[in-house]
């Protein structure tokens, strides 16, 4: 810890390892030089520096050669490896120098991370293939609360989001449609929210598209009475298919799966949600982040028939 500690004060820099460590293997301040391109008075000054600030003898010269004494000995292991280390890490920043690497950390909720954003990371890494990409799945003020610590990059949340520090860009309009099991009978111009009143209503249990719903139920004149909650759409959708009651989904989570399982129409009047991209207002947008945002900018709603 001491000899840490001593490195640290005294202020060791590249050139000095790199000129004792040249000393120590060719045994001659005169072939060290050659070797780094410097004159001999000019690596003598690095060795005797390097001395000075650790205190300590590293070469002593036994006949004509100059060789390592015992500390130098020690310090040579030391210096060997650092300099090995410093080079590794300026070769792993070659990548990110020419922008063929980088790293993207991305929030999201469940649906738009599994019906929107595996296409999108697709674009993204066929444009940039050494770009690593993780996502964090949870609900919107979580993901915005660490983004707002730069815990994560970048965050895909249903709309409204807002942060003193956040800026939200709204790239996709998802529309919610009502949903039974297969072969229910539905009213040609959609379910109003008189109609879904009626029925065994099963919900998504919280966040923006919970209240947008509440929100078009109370404009219909009624109250959203649920009878179950859920925290997962995809749960909703396998209860629904079973036969245990009807609901309200993003049109985005209706696009495969368990879709032949279920009859889908849009509501009445129309109902639509809105999803955002939200980065911090300071974030340096690299070009890994600038990949990620265009191929989400770049991604359509597909046509969703009257049943799904």
């Amino acid at each position: 810890m001491f000899f840490i500690q001593s490195i640290r004060n005294s202020l060791v820099n590249f050139d000095q390892l790199q000129s004792f460590v040249h000393v120590a293997e060719l045994g001659s301040f005169t072939a060290a030089a050659e070797k780094a391109a410097l004159t001999q008075p000019a690596v003598s000054l690095q060795i005797k520096l390097l001395e000075q600030r650790l205190g300590v003898r590293l070469i002593e010269r036994v006949g004509r050669r100059a060789q390592p004494t015992p500390a130098g000995l020690e310090l040579l292991t030391h210096a060997r490896r650092i300099i090995q280390e410093l080079a590794d890490a300026a070769e792993s920043m070659v990548p990110h120098r020419s922008g063929v690497a980088g790293r993207v950390r991305i929030g999201s909720g469940a649906t738009a991370f599994i019906h929107l954003l595996p296409l999108a990371i697709s674009k993204a890494k066929a444009r940039m293939p050494g770009l690593d990409i993780t996502v964090r799945i949870g609900n919107a003020d979580d993901i915005l609360r660490d983004l707002e610590a730069n815990s994560l990059d970048l965050a895909v949340v249903t709309m409204p989001a807002s942060g003193r520090s956040l800026e939200v860009e709204a790239f996709y309009e998802d529309e919610l449609m009502a949903v039974a099991p297969k072969g229910a009978e539905m009213p040609a111009a959609g379910p109003d929210a008189a109609f879904m009143s009626e029925k065994t209503l099963l919900v998504y249990e919280g966040g923006n598209t919970r209240r947008s719903i509440e929100e078009w139920m109370s404009a219909g004149g009624v109250r959203l009475k649920p009878a179950m909650e859920f925290g997962s759409v995809e749960a909703i959708k396998e209860l629904v298919a079973a036969g245990l009651g009807w609901s309200i989904l993003p049109g985005l989570s209706l696009r495969r799966d368990r879709t032949g399982f279920l009859e889908a129409r849009p509501v009445r009047p129309k109902l639509v949600r809105r999803l955002g991209i939200v980065v911090r207002r300071d974030k340096h947008l690299t070009r890994g982040l600038r990949e990620v945002m265009k191929a989400l900018r770049e991604t359509k709603a597909a046509p969703l028939s009257s049943t799904a």
